[in-house]
């Protein structure tokens, strides 16, 4: 793969994957900043910083930003994560400089008009109701907290409306000063793109940002418990959550394996089991998620309030047996979805800007997809079987539930077959 990495004069990098059969470019500036760096009374604040970054610069208005990448058929758009913020673009391969000189522009030089910050934070409070609304947003929400009841990882992103409503221009500005610094900034292409030309783009627009210093984030420490939102809906949303490994971990392939195995397609042990041959659900899947330090397995399901028991009662089996015993087929199966997902990447020059971003600040460097590949295929049905007594054995899970919850046993009851 043609991964090109250099180093600015300010200690930024540029990261770039020249894809030279494309008429595209994607681009953008990843920052390794995120919800995590905010203190208590902070929540929610690098998500508004990063809706304000489109709010206007000294040189441009909200409006030049929309109407200067639009008139040249481009797109453009952020997302604020626990570890990362991104604010990126895809544009043809003739524009990714004027792409890229309006991305540096909000991200090193936002102005945060009151006026704009008022109509913002309106707009951010209707999100955050949205999302409270939505019983399969808010039943996440609530199995993070229950998980990290004291930590940032437990804290949602989009924080609390009334955390929101307090938030000024000075404490947005103190933030960016303090976390959007060059050693965190990450100015990362995909498709048909010069590398020189761009590193040479990149250090001339980003000169200006300093250097600072590195995350200083709190260990987490996976608590378990249970959180509940009773509503009144005609199913039942419930999530349970387990402790795994971070993706500096070595089983961090084995933990992707093991989510697919367990809920990753039409053939994995929960729909087959739960949907196929029981009929308990419509919709029902396990995903894993990791962080620098720590990662997490997660299964939800959403049900009929009557059939809640069966649910959850069926998924806790299925998730003791893998304990046990996973065939070959099984782990196949899961190695050909995620290494097939791998490989899709490169076909999306968005995403492929994305994934070379994050492995680099994750890692330092990115990794060549032929050495991600053999250490997804060295995984063995013996490792997932490992991994999966560690996770669901003697340990206290995390559960949520949104809905009608007149079906659920007691957390008590459910959490003492994994103790």
């Amino acid at each position: 793969m043609s991964v090109r990495i250099t180093r600015l004069s300010n200690g930024a990098h540029a990261v770039t994957h020249d894809m030279a059969h494309l008429e595209s470019v994607a681009l953008g500036t990843w920052i390794r900043s995120g919800a995590r760096d905010e203190a208590p009374s902070q929540g929610g604040v690098a998500h508004f910083l990063e809706h304000m970054a489109f709010k206007g610069t000294t040189k441009r208005s909200a409006m030049d930003i929309a109407a200067e990448i639009e008139a040249a058929g481009g797109d453009i758009n952020a997302s604020t994560g626990m570890e990362n913020t991104g604010y990126y673009a895809r544009v043809l391969k003739d524009d990714w400089a004027m792409a890229l000189g309006i991305l540096a522009d909000i991200v090193t030089d936002p102005v945060f008009d009151p006026d704009e910050l008022a109509r913002e934070r309106d707009v951010i409070l209707q999100e955050i109701a949205a999302a409270n609304d939505t019983p399969d947003d808010l039943v996440f929400d609530l199995a993070y907290q229950a998980a990290f009841p004291d930590h940032a990882l437990g804290r949602p992103i989009l924080g609390t409306a009334e955390l929101v409503g307090a938030h000024g221009p000075q404490e947005i500005s103190a933030y960016r000063h303090l976390n959007y610094t060059a050693n965190r900034m990450v100015i990362a292409a995909a498709g048909r793109v010069d590398h020189d030309h761009f590193a040479a783009e990149a250090e001339k627009l980003f000169s200006g940002v300093a250097d600072g210093a590195a995350p200083d984030w709190e260990r987490p420490k996976f608590q378990g418990g249970c959180l509940t939102a009773s509503r009144p809906l005609d199913q039942a949303h419930v999530v349970l959550t387990f402790p795994g490994p971070s993706y500096c971990d070595p089983d961090i392939y084995t933990l992707q394996i093991l989510a697919g195995v367990l809920g990753g397609g039409m053939s994995s042990r929960l729909f087959q089991e739960v949907r196929e041959k029981r009929g308990l659900c419509y919709s029902v899947y396990a995903y894993s998620s990791s962080y620098q330090d720590t990662g997490m397995l997660t299964v939800y399901a959403a049900t009929a309030p009557e059939h809640t028991h069966d649910l959850v009662d069926v998924s806790t089996d299925i998730l003791l047996d893998v304990t046990r015993q996973v065939s070959e087929a099984e782990v196949q199966r899961a190695k050909a979805q995620l290494k097939a997902g791998l490989v899709m990447n490169l076909e999306s020059v968005s995403s492929r800007a994305d994934q070379i971003a994050r492995q680099y600040m994750a890692f330092g460097r990115v990794p060549e997809l032929s050495d991600i590949m053999a250490r997804i295929e060295a995984v063995q049905a013996d490792d997932v079987c490992r991994l999966a007594k560690s996770l669901f054995c003697g340990v206290k899970p995390a559960m949520s539930a949104v809905g009608d919850l007149t079906g659920l046993a007691p957390y008590e009851t459910i959490g003492a077959k994994f103790a």
